[in-house]
């Protein structure tokens, strides 16, 4: 078993790294505060030239090509930086594969590239609503065919990246007298479709630079040819490619949970208690070489997921574990590395609160800790 990157992985991986430095991470704490949407942007049209904008598309469409271990390694460096632009990137990935994936010749084309190019900052997926988060085939949003155009009617919750979106892959019931989570469909919707509203932002715990909005549909008209995939196969969809973009936000926890654990680890090098410094302590120690222990496995359990998909075998089952670990060892990361500052943990003078934060909801999006664990199960027992 080979555990080494290939030399390509590896440029990937320290142009991530050297990026999220030198860009991410100076204004992160800024854009947590302020919102400051223009700073947000601008680093996505970096993120897009440099090709990480869709790391595991066909270069043919505007891609990279260059796979998912590498779409791992990536979310992995941007995610020690700042979740806010991570969790965008890892989105937008998903939706330029979800289009090359089940797209038509025509939808490909004309979506991809500047999903990919940055022409569009992002691109976003609606998916959520009030009664259909864990189980998404409970949604209400229906769509009705009218001559050479579909009719959406709806609401979604909780659509990252919304505010700056330049087209959403969308779900919407197509056949009422299907059972249930069969007569879904996906559609393509743009912005500046009539009967497309982005609602309000919502106001959130951490990774505040990413909008997070309402998305509503009042008889909102999509062209006839924007149905993406078969008609009444989107659930299927929906599903498949969950599984890939919980690669994307484990892999950002994970970023996370190393960026919160590598400062705490150098603060108690230096902060002096009872004339030394508190890592000679072995409870300090302790926290050090059970977390940074966890974060391994974890990137581990992560980039074997990653593997089987770039090797076009099944990988939800791995994806589950992956996404389940990673996320719950970073809020435990996190977590530690508040307690080894002590009381300057709390303040925001200090970047582990933020990380803290922005961790959280890492166990809840992409599909709760609660259902990476009925994924595993049902997986097992088959």
């Amino acid at each position: 078993m080979n555990f080494e990157l290939t030399e390509e992985q590896k440029i990937i991986q320290d142009t991530a790294e050297k990026f999220a430095k030198r860009e991410l991470e100076p204004v992160a704490a800024d854009i947590d505060r302020t919102k400051n949407r223009d700073i947000l942007k601008a680093n996505l049209r970096k993120l897009a030239e440099l090709g990480f904008m869709g790391l595991n598309v066909d270069p043919e469409y505007g891609g990279t090509g260059a796979g998912t271990v590498a779409f791992s390694l990536v979310m992995t460096e941007l995610g020690r930086a700042c979740a806010s632009t991570t969790v965008t990137a890892s989105v937008n990935n998903m939706v330029a594969e979800v289009i090359q994936a089940i797209g038509s010749e025509e939808l490909k084309r004309k979506y991809i590239p500047p999903i990919c190019n940055g022409e569009y900052y992002a691109g976003a997926f609606g998916l959520t609503e009030t009664t259909a988060g864990s189980d998404p085939a409970g949604m209400r949003a229906t769509a009705v065919l009218d001559g050479d155009h579909w009719v959406l009617n709806g609401n979604k919750m909780f659509i990252s990246s919304a505010e700056y979106a330049g087209c959403f892959v969308v779900w919407a019931v197509t056949d009422k007298e299907a059972k249930k989570g069969r007569g879904i469909s996906a559609f393509i919707v743009e912005p500046g479709f009539p009967g497309f509203i982005v609602g309000r932002d919502e106001h959130k715990l951490g990774q505040n630079a990413s909008s997070t909005n309402e998305l509503v549909f009042d008889n909102c008209i999509v062209p006839r040819e924007n149905l993406l995939g078969k008609l009444n196969d989107g659930f299927r969809i929906a599903v498949a490619e969950l599984a890939g973009g919980r690669i994307g936000i484990g892999s950002m926890a994970l970023g996370i949970g190393f960026a919160a654990m590598d400062y705490a680890t150098k603060y108690v090098q230096e902060r002096i208690q009872f004339d030394k410094p508190i890592a000679s302590q072995q409870a300090i120690q302790w926290m050090i070489a059970d977390n940074y222990t966890r974060l391994e496995a974890a990137r581990l359990l992560l980039l074997r997921a990653a593997f089987l998909k770039d090797q076009g075998k099944y990988y939800a089952k791995e994806a589950s574990m992956g996404k389940l670990y990673a996320t719950e060892a970073a809020n435990k990361a996190c977590y530690y590395a508040i307690q080894m500052l002590g009381g300057y943990g709390y303040t925001n003078d200090y970047p582990v609160e933020r990380y803290y934060r922005d961790v959280r909801v890492t166990t809840i999006y992409e599909g709760t800790s609660e259902i990476q664990r009925l994924v595993i199960a049902r997986e097992l027992l088959k």
